[in-house]
């Protein structure tokens, strides 16, 4: 797509509103499907914009309650193309705006999937449980199945121990990582920077990824000045997809809940704060939400936790 009122709206959310290449994209994607569902495959831009009306509006919204998905991906889909269209209105490239009014989905109540601490455990023992029971007779593919099991071990405990998101972990640079201080300096959303602490193991595990790494890199000769934390199997940097394909390997070796992604980790990682004692605006800073709102998530799954316990072990919950 090349539509000058798109080009021009992505350009503001990177220069005026500061957004993350993660976020631009998926405001992008969201306005290409809209164009898709109204013009079609054959109308090329650029789109006339001026003449969408509430009918167009509620024809988008209406294709995806119809594909029943789910209200937080059509209440996020209507949303970009709100702004959106309140940034042409701004422009006076629109005369109004057609997603002004238009109420959003009701979401249902959403709890997060969260591991216990003894799957924690037993997700972040996989990788090497899973790799001995895979390695080659071949040295060259020996050698890489053994940088894989610390990739992944390493990619699986900074997770948990920092409670960053996939996009962040996959586009951490190794010089923002304090080995000596035991932090690491992540960028969020917005291109918001925050310290988050690295515990011993995944210390530990991240040392012995960059170790057997460059083994890879001597195999491959594929070194770069700078090169990512985790590589591909092509010595690139590993794709957010892989590091989803890769936690759903492990989850299902390991025989845990099949629905678990690596935000499950995240979810995991504030609920087990909250759970010890953790203040709720520690766990916001560490989890970098704009908002207290977002975190108070879960503490509504500390409190369904604690109702279980209840109702399992005193006599008369039920």
């Amino acid at each position: 797509m090349t539509d000058p009122s798109v080009e021009y709206f992505l350009e503001y959310l990177e220069g005026e509103k500061n957004a993350s290449d993660h976020t631009t994209n998926s405001y992008f994607r969201d306005i290409a499907q809209f164009c898709e569902i109204i013009w079609g495959k054959d109308v090329s831009p650029p789109y006339p914009w001026d003449q969408i009306d509430r009918f167009s509006a509620r024809t988008f919204l209406m294709y995806f309650q119809k594909r029943e998905m789910s209200a937080a991906t059509i209440s996020r889909k209507l949303s970009a193309l709100r702004s959106f269209f309140r940034f042409l209105l701004r422009e006076e490239r629109v005369q109004q705006n057609p997603f002004s009014g238009i109420n959003l989905p009701k979401k249902g109540k959403y709890l997060p999937q969260i591991l216990s601490k003894t799957e924690v455990v037993t997700l972040l023992d996989s990788p090497e449980k899973y790799g001995e029971s895979k390695l080659s007779d071949q040295p060259k593919r020996r050698l890489w199945q053994r940088y894989m099991v610390a990739r992944d071990t390493a990619i699986l405990e900074l997770l948990y121990s920092t409670g960053m998101r996939i996009n962040e972990l996959i586009t951490l640079p190794e010089d923002r990582i304090d080995f000596f201080g035991g932090v690491a300096l992540v960028r969020g959303k917005g291109k918001k920077e925050r310290l988050c602490p690295l515990g011993d193991p995944a210390l530990q595990a991240l040392q012995k990824n960059m170790e057997l790494r460059e083994n890879v890199w001597l195999l491959e000769g594929k070194k770069t000045a700078r090169s990512p934390l985790f590589l591909n199997q092509k010595g690139g940097a590993i794709s957010a997809r892989s590091v989803e394909r890769m936690m759903k390997k492990y989850v299902l070796f390991c025989g845990l809940n099949a629905e678990l992604t690596p935000h499950s980790l995240r979810h995991s990682f504030a609920t087990h704060l909250l759970d010890a004692g953790a203040d709720l605006r520690s766990v916001q800073e560490l989890l970098g939400h704009e908002s207290l709102s977002t975190t108070q998530i879960y503490t509504h799954i500390s409190i369904e936790r604690l109702k279980e316990v209840y109702r399992r072990a005193h006599p008369l919950a039920k």
